[in-house]
């Protein structure tokens, strides 16, 4: 029996490495024919012998598992988002950002940006034991069974791996598989994929893992996340994880100044025509994790990382109308409507005009010949007018000046942008909006209940804000169109299963204007209960980490309203979490508040991400920069010089982290 073991675990490892050979090197070194013929062999050992079954093995790449339903995971470590740069100039205005923050020389590390799905993948003792999609950044779907069907993806690790860690990467579809998947479709009378990225995420929430495996999906790797990795930098973390045997790219290079990162962005504009996948620009990261931490995050995107965006392809196509949309804080989208046209391997029948000023500014007018392009390859934009083949009776736009929906007269504020529909609870875009954010996903995310039986709702007066929907009962769904008896009872339930949501995501599903995620969790820590929002004055919110003018005169003005007091009255009654709950006031004081603190230098006791999280926990601001706002300074070890004398000119206290941990004490 110990033999058969043994044998079953030589094989195993043979085959991982034959596996990593072709599929991480691109260097076979046994044929298909062999290859298989060990799979084989191993797949009926491990039949026989089911005692010695392990989740990680070879033979479990073929897939099988059906998820009905992916469950949704708590990212451990937060997928931040990037800021993008669409030119030079932008880089090197983000670079001088950076050197105010952080002293000495700064190295970077260029990588290509694929254009895939974004995964999160957590190792354990070296084994994948999970998978994540990033979702909103703060939780994703669990894929895991389907992730483990690609063979670019290391079941298990080799070599001095820490014992838990996530790494960060991109499921591509190279252009070659895609290709043949299209050419096996047309064959069989299906329509084609329209391309590469939205397959490889569409493949991601496939219900059988064996469909899954029939794919040529690959895992391309860019970022470890986690402590003690053991390692100092960016570009050590890639030549780690490659010697752990995942597949990261090579074209990865170290860059020790602006002008490097320039002639990496110049290079790679042209070769990444050559490339096997999608890409669609360059990130580059300030080198030094130490440096890295030293910068931090904003409230989307880390400082120490921009992606440089690569110049959009562009057509030109017909516009065939303009309408306008009303968005659920009474905002006025203009839309063009236009001849279809293929695009970045989609066909683009709209494009966002965005407001009256781009309008005006473009001079675009219905029948004109107009250039396109999507903006970050995403959302497609137009850039201009060929007045070419304007006709002779060509007319300039006129903006409307009444709501396309509700007909009442629109207004645009000073300093705005955008004309508004002042018609916040008769307006019905509006009112179907708002209630759509509330049950959203990222908000109080209620199962059983989407955009369009929304509308439906609203239509048929069931419901006229989203405290009605605490009212509703089975008797009135159920007359509704597509609604069966299983979904007005999953739709009722889903509607009490939302009393159970934190009060951060209640503030977010409010939909005050300028609130997102971001802040409504920010705000939510800071004031513990929706009533001490409510009371709280401009100026006191304006002293919250990360709140500005703008959001404070929205928050206010939000609170100031009748209708919205009576509405959070409602969900009062009904149970809504409107307050934090014993276990998240666990920790959080008062200690600091009023307390601008700034972090600096290498500590011995604590993280500085910890340390970060107790000054918030107490009450407390961390900003990034010294000013005479600042309350005093947590110094590490290394505090650059220039801010040492910054902080002694303004006569700004620096304290060590232990004094600074007996102070909260």
């Amino acid at each position: 029996m110990k033999d058969i073991k043994q044998h079953i675990e030589n094989l195993r490892k043979e085959l991982r490495q034959h596996n990593y050979n072709y599929y991480v090197l691109d260097n076979a070194t046994i044929s298909d024919y062999e290859f298989d013929i060990k799979l084989k062999e191993l797949q009926e050992l491990e039949a026989k012998h089911p005692e010695f079954f392990d989740a990680n093995s070879p033979t479990q790449r073929v897939g099988g598992e059906v998820t009905k339903n992916f469950e949704t995971i708590v990212h451990e470590h937060r997928m931040y988002s990037l800021d993008n740069s669409y030119s030079k100039e932008d880089l090197l205005d983000w670079e001088k950002r950076i050197k105010k923050i952080v002293e000495g020389d700064i190295q970077y590390t260029c990588e290509l940006k694929y254009d895939g799905a974004s995964i999160s993948l957590t190792y354990e003792e070296g084994k994948l034991v999970k998978a994540v999609t990033r979702g909103d950044g703060f939780q994703g779907d669990n894929v895991t069974a389907n992730i483990r069907t690609i063979k670019s993806v290391p079941l298990q690790l080799k070599g001095d791996y820490p014992p838990k860690f996530d790494i960060r990467g991109e499921i591509v579809l190279p252009f070659e598989g895609f290709k043949k998947m299209n050419e096996e479709r047309i064959e069989i009378g299906e329509e084609p994929y329209r391309n590469p990225r939205n397959t490889a995420s569409g493949s991601l929430k496939l219900q059988d893992s064996a469909e899954v495996a029939k794919r040529p999906l690959e895992c391309l790797l860019y970022n470890l996340t986690g402590t003690n990795l053991g390692v100092k930098s960016q570009f050590e973390g890639l030549e780690k994880a490659r010697q752990w045997g995942f597949k990261v790219p090579h074209a990865a290079k170290l860059a020790q100044s602006i002008d490097e990162v320039f002639a990496f962005i110049d290079y790679w504009n042209d070769e990444r025509h050559k490339l096997p996948y999608e890409t669609d620009g360059v990130v580059i990261k300030v080198n030094s994790l130490q440096q890295q931490e030293e910068l931090g995050y904003t409230a989307k995107a880390p400082r120490w990382a921009m992606a440089y965006k690569f110049k959009a392809e562009q057509v030109s196509t017909k516009l065939n109308s303009i309408t306008y949309q009303v968005g659920r804080t009474g905002a006025i989208t203009p839309v063009a409507n236009l001849e279809p046209v293929e695009l970045a391997g989609t066909t683009v029948k709209r494009a966002s005009l965005h407001n009256a000023d781009q309008i005006e500014k473009l001079d675009v007018r219905v029948g004109d010949e107009v250039y396109v392009e999507k903006g970050g390859e995403i959302i497609p934009k137009i850039l201009g007018v060929d007045l070419t083949k304007r006709t002779v009776d060509s007319k300039p736009t006129e903006y409307i000046t009444q709501c396309p929906e509700c007909h009442t007269a629109l207004v645009r504020q000073e300093g705005e942008a955008q004309h508004y529909c002042p018609n916040y609870n008769g307006c019905k875009p509006q009112i179907i909006g708002r209630i759509q954010h509330f049950i959203s996903r990222k908000a109080m995310d209620i199962e059983g209940l989407g955009g369009e039986t929304v509308a439906l709702l609203v239509n048929e007066g069931l419901i006229s804000n989203f405290s009605d929907l605490y009212e509703l009962t089975k008797d009135q769904v159920i007359p509704l169109e597509r609604m069966a008896e299983k979904s007005a009872d999953n739709l009722i339930k889903g509607i009490e299963q939302s009393k159970k949501i934190p009060f951060e995501r209640v503030l977010y599903a409010l939909g005050i204007r300028y609130v997102g995620e971001t802040v409504a969790k920010k705000l939510a820590k800071h004031y513990k209960s929706i009533d001490a929002i409510a009371k709280a004055s401009e100026e006191d919110l304006v002293n919250v980490d990360e709140i500005g003018n703008k959001i404070a005169e929205s928050v206010v003005a939000f609170f100031s309203s009748l209708e919205n007091i009576i509405i959070i009255n409602r969900l009062k009654q009904f149970g809504l979490l409107l307050e934090l709950s014993e276990d998240e006031l666990i920790g959080q004081t008062d200690k600091l508040k009023g307390d601008t603190v700034v972090v600096t230098g290498v500590f011995e006791t604590i993280s500085r991400n910890e340390l970060k999280k107790l000054i918030e926990n107490n009450g407390g601001k961390v900003s990034s920069s010294i000013s005479s706002k600042t309350t005093y300074i947590v110094a590490g070890k290394n505090m650059g010089p220039s801010k040492k004398e910054k902080a002694e000119t303004l006569g700004v206290a620096i304290i060590s982290e232990y004094d600074f941990l007996q102070k909260i004490e």
